[in-house]
């Protein structure tokens, strides 16, 4: 197929690219908000969830669609679906997802930002946004060099090459990045780089902050090229989830606010190093742990980060409404995860979401603390001869702990949710219970077995299921802040038709070329006939009706 056939209609992508061209109407700050794992059974689930806190019905209409009662997102004024799949999967993961929304191409899972062979490496959105003179922001309450984030600094033939994606975001020049932390920043081995990337940032100047007094202080006194991460950092160098945030810790919401006020104020006055002429930002944020959660099946801590997310968006509107005209804000997810179901086999046409509100802490934080403790003070006591025997029914303790945690008394379960407690009970204090290593991969996901067993039994007493521990193929919404007529209403992140989208930006392929491969004058050349030096990046916009360039060919570099 030739490359001026193979047109890639991507939703959010597609909007921020038209957000970026100069022409005029076109809004100067763009927000992408992405929900890792969230579709539209998570934003449902959440929105039932803060019926309930504000005292209405999650199964009342009337209650359910009044305006307290819903996300900010689900009241952006265009709503829309789109797929996910990418070129060698229906479902997708978070690298190729990424990729199809910062840089418009299609790839396979695990790649990040390059072709399906790891040869071709793509420039994002917010590169292109960078060059033209934007300030640039990336947030994630995962850890900064996590697939999603990654896709708008780095590009990587494998995510797990976390040293070089880390090496590319202190490369990056960037003015903002907050949330987690980075997971190998040194000691990393072949095929990656093993940098110390901490080095690397202060010798390209940034500023590593780590304390909520002097992150927040930014918005009194920003500066450029700064690194915000979170001083609690709870597993994988990522932020905690929300209902277990101490504190010391800065929100989701606050880190964005944060961002507004570096990416905006240092535009102006005595501040401004370079680039001062106010040409807008682009900031990308994204909720990476509700993810997280739906891969655990932990639905209220799923709606934590939810809201935490929604409450960054709730910023970005209040900025929105300062700057109507210049603002374009759009909210999507990169793909379901868990298989989440709004409504169980044992609850039929009704929801107990009130089942949700005494839990405290999440599948996470509950294994790093109170599991972990009593089995240190129990298992002794307990294994050796556990298979066969009625343990948990004996461990008052631990019943303490479901009710205290969880809200989940041993008393009101069921035989059948008791026997299932007293299975991964076992596997978890001993290692070994009555079932087959298939039941367990099965019943568990590699998870610890009483914890997400805990976590079932909760979210299908308050009508949520699950149907997996990865990340289905399905649709989702995404949702913009405008209404323009050429915002479609169903996209797709895969090649579509051949027929042109609306914005002379809207289908770019956008190609980063090594340089090593494209020497200059060696035949890559602009729509116009000119050439281009080695290494130069084949994205020309010359108008509505012209193509960009497409990546090189086997025999050279070809527009």
């Amino acid at each position: 197929m030739r490359w001026n056939e193979r047109i890639t209609l991507i939703a959010a992508a597609a909007f921020v690219l038209a957000a970026t061209t100069a022409f005029a109407g076109q809004p100067k700050y763009v927000f992408f908000f992405l929900g890792d794992g969230m579709a539209n059974a998570q934003i449902q689930a959440t929105e039932a969830y803060l019926t309930t806190v504000n005292g209405g019905s999650a199964t009342l209409a009337e209650d359910l669609l009044k305006p307290e009662n819903r996300l900010n997102m689900t009241q952006l004024p265009v709503q829309g679906m789109q797929t996910t799949y990418d070129a060698f999967a229906l479902m997708t993961d978070s690298a190729s997802s990424a990729t199809a929304f910062a840089s418009g191409t299609k790839t396979k899972s695990g790649v990040i930002n390059m072709d399906p062979t790891g040869t071709t490496a793509y420039k994002s959105v917010a590169e292109l946004a960078h060059e033209r003179g934007m300030k640039v922001g990336v947030i994630s309450s995962v850890s900064l060099d996590h697939a999603t984030p990654a896709a708008y600094y780095a590009s990587v033939p494998n995510r797990g090459q976390m040293n070089s994606i880390a090496t590319q975001l202190a490369n990056s020049d960037y003015e903002f990045f907050g949330g987690g932390g980075l997971v190998r920043p040194t000691g990393a081995s072949a095929p990656d780089t093993n940098n110390n990337v901490w080095d690397l940032l202060t010798a390209n100047g940034y500023e590593v902050r780590n304390d909520r007094e002097s992150i927040l202080a930014l918005k009194e006194e920003p500066r450029d090229k700064v690194v915000c991460i979170n001083p609690w950092l709870q597993d994988s160098s990522a932020m905690p989830y929300d209902i277990d945030r101490p504190a010391t810790n800065l929100s989701l919401a606050e880190m964005t606010d944060v961002a507004i006020s570096v990416l905006q104020k240092q535009e102006r006055g005595k501040r401004c190093r370079r680039n001062c002429k106010n040409e807008g930002f682009f900031l990308m944020v994204e909720g990476g742990k509700i993810d997280w959660a739906c891969h655990a099946n932990d639905a209220k801590a799923t709606i934590g980060d939810m809201l935490d997310f929604d409450n960054a968006i709730g910023v970005a509107l209040d900025f929105y409404k300062k700057h109507p005209h210049e603002t374009l804000i759009v909210v999507t997810g990169d793909h379901e995860t868990g298989g989440m179901t709004i409504g169980h086999a044992t609850t039929g046409y009704t929801a107990y979401y009130d089942r949700l509100l005494d839990q405290t802490n999440s599948f996470t934080y509950f294994g790093q603390n109170q599991w972990r403790d009593h089995k240190a003070a129990t298992a002794a006591g307990v294994c050796g001869s556990h298979i066969g025997t009625a343990n948990l029914p004996a461990d008052g303790a631990m019943q303490n702990l479901m009710e205290n945690v969880f809200g989940l008394s041993w008393s009101e379960l069921n035989a059948y949710q008791q026997e299932k407690l007293e299975d991964a009970y076992d596997k978890s204090m001993c290692g070994s219970n009555g079932n087959s290593s298939a039941e367990n991969s099965y019943l568990y996901g590699g998870y610890e077995p009483i914890v997400v067993t805990i976590t079932h039994i909760l979210n299908e007493r308050a009508s949520i299921g699950w149907t997996s521990y990865a990340t289905p193929g399905c649709r989702f919404p995404f949702m913009p802040s405008v209404r323009k007529p050429n915002f479609s209403a169903a996209s797709t992140t895969t090649p579509t038709s051949p027929r042109r989208s609306p914005g002379p930006w809207a289908s770019a392929r956008i190609c980063r070329l090594p340089s090593n491969e494209c020497g200059s004058g060696s035949g890559f050349k602009q729509r116009n006939g000119a050439s281009l030096p080695g290494g130069a990046v084949s994205h020309f916009f010359t108008g509505q009706g012209e193509w960009p360039c497409s990546h090189k060919s086997a025999s050279g570099c070809l527009c």
